[in-house]
């Protein structure tokens, strides 16, 4: 029984780290990156470029439906996973050097990054900055930084 428990308890886990905040989202929405592949060699400073379709791009503190704003993960685990990930998709991401907030309604930036590999995810924030719900998220991509 305690088997069962646990694996419910889980099971459970996993569907809320995936259900995001409480703002929906438009289910055919997804945001990626328009000038940067998985695996591609860049010099620093990096030009990123987001991308959006099936939504709109609002500044942070704007609450209407099907609009949010850009966040950049660098060099962490996808969103939703590693010690922080639940939060993050329940009550909103962190503003450091992880977590770059685009909340002007930016679409791109220019950053300075370190020679060697990193890893780079979009997220799109609500108002508050806490992922819709589904979340909209890009994959996870590598870029070498020369």
């Amino acid at each position: 029984m305690k088997a069962i428990n646990t694996i419910a308890a889980i099971c459970l886990s996993a569907t809320f780290a995936w259900a995001g905040g409480e703002t929906p989202s438009n289910p055919d929405a997804r945001v990626y990156f328009v000038n940067l592949s998985d695996g591609d060699t860049v010099s620093s400073p990096v030009t990123v470029v987001f991308g959006l379709s099936g939504m709109g791009v609002a500044p942070a503190g704007t609450e209407a439906e099907n609009t949010g704003h850009h966040h950049l993960l660098i060099d962490r685990p996808p969103i939703g996973e590693g010690e922080d990930g639940v939060d993050e998709l329940a009550y909103g991401l962190p503003a450091d050097d992880n977590h770059l907030h685009f909340g002007g309604g930016q679409t791109e930036v220019t950053t300075e990054l370190a020679p060697g590999a990193h890893t780079l995810q979009l997220v799109l924030g609500d108002a508050g900055h806490v992922p819709h719900s589904p979340p909209i998220v890009s994959q996870v991509i590598t870029i070498t930084v020369e």
